[in-house]
């Protein structure tokens, strides 16, 4: 089984970039499913329903969130009747939407789980308690789990690499929109990226405007963020083939590729 994980999607033209790629993607390393982090779908913060069913006709299968899952007034109630989207399951108890979702792909039953860190990151319930507790569940009805850290540190995630190593298919980090060259499967069996980076504008910071974002550097004044809108679009991205039997990771695959429009 090979499944395909974008990273934190951008914007306008980040979605496009989407539109444009995915399709030929699918296709080249035979994709049986692909998910992408969502959580800058819409004007480069937040998603709604618009922007969420846009990536879900492209290809997408199933959005991940992350700190910005509640940017956008109406996700707290889309979240709830859209099954197609999981945010980070250490919200605490109440929280709209649920942290994981079980798919039949092929007829191998998938669980997809999303988490988020907490160092430099807000206050969420601990994400090594909360996976703990899911991934022996999801375990009883999943051969194959895999899961978005969506954190800040360094350190928290290849943490968690380690804690679920052996345990779940793959640890994919999000969140830092910078894409690093650390894949491999651990000892155990576990496919691990510290962050599988951003699809969105390549001549941007982190996808905004980069004089926004220099100008707020500089003056330490607050500052309205705006997605870059010239030059290309990079695509990350990384496909892990995995025994669909056993749930080990095969191999990890990192991809990069610049997009004109």
């Amino acid at each position: 089984m090979r499944i395909l994980v974008i990273g934190d999607v951008v914007g306008r033209p980040g979605r496009n970039c989407v539109r444009d790629l995915l399709p030929r993607i699918i296709e080249n390393y035979q994709i049986d499913l692909a998910i992408a982090n969502g959580e800058n779908l819409a004007a480069g913060t937040g998603f709604n329903e618009k922007t969420a069913n846009e990536l879900f006709s492209f290809g997408v299968n199933l959005l991940t969130m992350g700190n910005h899952v509640w940017d956008k007034r109406e996700a707290l109630d889309y979240i709830e009747k859209e099954k197609r989207i999981i945010r980070p399951i250490n919200y605490p108890p109440g929280t709209p939407g649920v942290g994981y979702r079980l798919l039949s792909v092929h007829g191998t039953k998938v669980a997809v789980v999303n988490a988020s860190g907490r160092v430099f990151m807000p206050a969420l319930d601990c994400p090594f308690r909360a996976l703990r507790d899911a991934v022996s569940l999801l375990q009883q009805e999943a051969s194959v789990i895999i899961l978005d850290f969506h954190a800040e540190a360094t350190s928290e995630k290849i943490a968690m690499g380690r804690f679920l190593d052996g345990h779940v298919s793959a640890v994919i980090g999000t969140h830092t929109h910078v894409q690093t060259a650390d894949e491999r499967i651990l000892t155990q069996g576990t496919a691990y990226i510290t962050d599988v980076g951003m699809t969105g504008p390549y001549e941007s910071v982190l996808g905004v405007e980069p004089e926004i974002v220099l100008n707020k550097f500089v003056t330490q004044l607050p500052a309205r963020f705006e997605v870059a809108k010239e030059g290309p679009v990079q695509f990350n991205a990384v496909v892990v083939e995995i025994d669909s039997v056993s749930g080990k990771a095969l191999h990890i695959e990192r991809i990069f590729d610049l997009h004109e429009f």
